[in-house]
């Protein structure tokens, strides 16, 4: 029998490695890892806020166990600004010193992170929308997609083997404000995709999502029956809301005011981009009290009750610029961030004790609309991509558990419900765990200088130690601080909270600093003495300034 000298064996790949860090069995602190043939690159680095925990620190993901097992990523690829998805890096980017792509308004929020933790910032590149970036054996395209911030992307992720689609957070908007509607053929053209890695958080929400365009068509009803002051309240990402905003008060006759270090430093990157540039002169905030009621739309941050917020200080009448009286109207365009409903119901009845009329989602539900796509249009894209497999992530474990049954009913194959610290191979027809990492949580509540390496853990080193994490932003004057104080010690200590604060308030107020370096080196020494005078034993004092930005937004699902 003939026999041939050679046998000719297939060729071999090796399989599609998916090791998600953040955002799988929750909403927020979203962060994936991809690799391939030993190359790994990361989508995303988000914090969250862990309200389950005293004066609610901040989250980022644990990322120890990277180098140690060769995933450190070789680039970084943000698929849109909001917090829960770029919020992080500056605080784990040491570790991995490589490139960032993300589209210009993300790296502008980014670039201002970099710059007050000191970081060097020539490391992130601004991508537009459409772009391709090889990275290794990766090849990754930036498509456009509609969300609740401009330049939103979908990440198409192409290996020598593998044809994979991370949704980021999208959403079916026919009538963005900003930016092109969602364009079928660009996921029409990538079809059928190996795997689709998806938004889960609106996917127990049956019908379709609202438009920007509805959400403004509802606020400009809503301001027009208004007879006085009106001030509206949404998240300072929403640069779509604020520019509607801004043309509603031309239309009706008002002048515009931002009130929100937030806000202001939002509108001032979304306008150095040209997205605000026919958004109205803007009224300075001490001027207000010299127009008539019926001339003044205030757009504020503070709706998720922060209690150092110009809303908050509004609703106790003790905001410097301005009083609300008797019939103003207060707006709310955004929902609560799970966990925030306390302060937020305390907000809201300080408006009423002052007379001022109420408006949120419980008296019109189209005053705000979800950033995420709810279940038919889930399916219209499941439609377009034909893919053999789903992923379901950014949600909590009902949210997947709905995407995956959901699937079902299209007779897409979801194989696994992704948990963080996993590792999922890919590998021809099948996707199954080839690996667990513990993740421990880390919290940003102990003394981090800028740049440092080492992880902004909670730390208890010091059994006489005291840590105290502060928000501030950056003023026409120096500096202020928004949002809760964070404090931590390992013994019981009489520390009067509220004198603490306002001396911090009185004392962050007249510092003159240009950075966030100079701003802790001249607060340390007189924090240190205000505290060892106050407290009946001497202690090692840690200070970490946290630069805030916009929150993150979440969504409360609701029925279409």
């Amino acid at each position: 029998m003939f026999r041939p000298r050679a046998q000719i064996r297939p060729r071999t790949y090796p399989p599609l490695l998916f090791h998600p860090l953040g955002g799988c069995g929750e909403i927020g602190m979203n962060l994936s890892l991809y690799g391939y043939d030993g190359h790994w690159i990361a989508v995303d680095c988000g914090m969250t806020i862990r309200q389950d925990l005293p004066d609610q620190p901040l989250q980022i993901p644990d990322v120890d166990h990277l180098a140690a097992n060769a995933m450190v990523p070789s680039a970084v690829f943000i698929t849109h600004g909001h917090e829960d998805h770029l919020g992080a890096l500056a605080w784990i980017w040491p570790r991995w010193n490589c490139p960032v792509y993300a589209t210009p308004l993300a790296i502008e929020m980014l670039r201002a992170k970099f710059s007050e933790q000191g970081l060097r910032v020539d490391a992130l590149k601004p991508i537009q929308p459409g772009a391709r970036v090889a990275a290794g054996p990766f090849g990754v395209t930036f498509l456009p997609v509609t969300h609740s911030i401009p330049e939103s992307c979908a990440l198409s992720i192409i290996t020598p083997r593998h044809k994979v689609l991370h949704t980021g957070d999208w959403k079916l908007d026919e009538r963005p404000l900003i930016g092109a509607p969602f364009s079928a053929a660009q996921f029409q053209a990538l079809a059928p995709v190996d795997l689709v890695v998806a938004d889960s958080t609106n996917a127990d929400v049956e019908g379709h999502s609202r438009s920007e365009a509805e959400a403004a068509e509802a606020l400009e009803s809503v301001i027009r029956e208004c007879r006085g002051r009106v001030v509206v309240s949404c998240f300072a990402s929403n640069i779509a809301r604020i520019k509607a905003l801004g043309a509603i008060a031309e239309r009706t006759n008002r002048r515009v005011a931002l009130l929100g270090r937030s806000m202001e430093r939002m509108v001032s990157i979304a306008t150095q981009l040209g997205y605000l540039d026919d958004f109205p002169p803007r009224v300075p905030a001490n001027d207000l009290g010299y127009l008539y009621p019926e001339e003044v739309l205030i757009i504020a941050t503070g709706s998720q009750g922060e209690p150092r917020s110009a809303l908050s200080r509004l609703s106790q009448g003790r905001h410097p610029a301005l009083d609300l009286l008797a019939d103003d109207d207060v707006i709310f365009s955004a929902r609560a961030i799970p966990g925030n409903e306390r302060p937020i119901a305390r907000l809201k009845a300080g408006f009423k004790r002052l007379g001022v009329n109420v408006h949120d989602e419980h008296t019109d539900p189209a005053l705000h609309a979800s950033g995420h796509p709810a279940r038919e249009e889930l399916r219209q894209l499941y439609r377009w991509l034909r893919p053999k497999m789903l992923l379901p992530v950014h949600g909590e474990a009902s949210h997947q558990q709905a995407h995956r049954e959901l699937a079902s009913t299209m007779d897409i194959h979801v194989p696994q419900l992704a948990k963080n610290g996993v590792v999922l191979s890919l590998d021809a027809e099948t996707l199954v765990p080839s690996g667990t990492h513990h993740l421990r949580p880390r919290l940003i509540a102990s003394r981090m200088r800028p740049g440092e390496r080492t992880n902004p853990v909670s730390a208890r080193r010091h059994d006489k130690s005291l840590s105290i994490a502060l928000n501030v932003l950056p003023t026409a004057t120096g500096w202020t601080r928004i949002g809760q104080m964070i404090w931590d010690s390992e013994i019981s200590l009489p520390l009067d909270e509220d004198a603490l604060a306002d001396w911090l308030d009185e004392r962050i107020d007249a510092i003159t600093a240009e950075t966030l370096l100079q701003l802790r080196q001249q607060l340390f020494g007189p924090l240190r003495e205000w505290l060892h005078e106050r407290l009946p034993v001497s202690l090692e004092i840690h200070l970490q300034l946290m630069p805030a930005d916009p929150q993150p937004e979440y969504e409360v699902r609701t029925a279409p």
